[in-house]
């Protein structure tokens, strides 16, 4: 088993960057889902009301964030040294989270056609995650529950032939692809080693009408694929899984090719 793919998605629910190797942090991989955009009440905003955040491609910079989206001007922005925080609501958390400033929102708000604000998670800014199979001081960044997704190519490879139209892996957003396993052997796993570092294998992501968004395109697929044949195979008591939802256990840096190993 090796680690055959890393990913980061810097903007919740916005493009994600393929990476050869990543830090791994108590709130998740360095970098992923750090920043958020929410509407004029704090809310998140994601891909599943605005397809279209799916074609922003964020990427950190050392004083801020770099914003690119089709026919829009690359931006630059940096974090204000003082910058105000806004009440956000992240699902049922709310914490307070530095705003990076009115020529990101308006950038944002322009591509996107609605009145948005774009925040940072700085080290300030804490969410505890809430999961029976969390222990304490276990945190998470703006990502929906838990630090780290995982899926193995088998997986999507099996949900491929079931499709008329085969899908990305970007469809489904992980962190973390692991091949060399049989489709779906993630839902078996406790605990894992990839390379130095260890994680507890939390719970299944359940899954919703995000998976129907075509990155590439920002658009919803109008037969509601891949998730109404997921619903055919992969329905649980508590929805449709496909993945794994895991919590970091020590530190260190995970790179493409990695040894996986199930611990337990």
């Amino acid at each position: 088993m090796r680690l055959s793919g890393i990913h980061v998605y810097p903007l919740k629910s916005a493009a994600g960057i393929e990476l050869a190797d990543a830090v791994v942090e108590r709130r998740g991989l360095r970098h992923d889902r750090r920043w958020m955009a929410v509407d004029a009440a704090g809310k998140c905003v994601t891909g599943r009301e605005l397809p279209r955040l799916t074609l922003v491609r964020a990427m950190p910079a050392a004083d801020g964030l770099v914003l690119e989206a089709p026919g829009m001007p690359r931006l630059h922005a940096a974090m204000p040294v003082d910058a105000d925080t806004l009440a956000v609501d992240v699902w049922d958390c709310r914490l307070r989270a530095p705003l990076l400033g009115a020529e990101a929102d308006a950038w944002l708000s322009t591509f996107l056609g609605t009145p948005l604000r774009l925040v940072h998670m700085d080290a300030a800014a804490t969410r505890a995650v809430t999961s029976s199979r969390a222990m304490s001081g276990d945190v998470v960044s703006f990502a929906d529950a838990f630090p780290v997704l995982l899926l193995s190519q088998a997986s999507l490879d099996g949900l491929n032939a079931r499709l008329a139209s085969p899908v990305s892996m970007q469809r489904f957003r992980p962190n973390l692809v692991v091949d060399g396993v049989p489709a779906h052997a993630e839902d078996g796993w406790a605990r894992i080693r990839i390379g130095e570092v260890e994680f507890d294998v939390a719970e299944p992501c359940v899954r919703c009408v995000f998976t129907t968004v075509d990155p590439l395109r920002g658009e919803r697929d109008p037969g509601g694929e891949p998730l109404r044949t997921l619903i055919g195979y992969r329905r649980t008591p508590d929805g449709v899984a496909f993945g794994q939802l895991l919590l970091p256990r020590s530190a260190g840096t995970v790179r493409r090719g990695d040894r996986v190993d199930v611990l337990r």
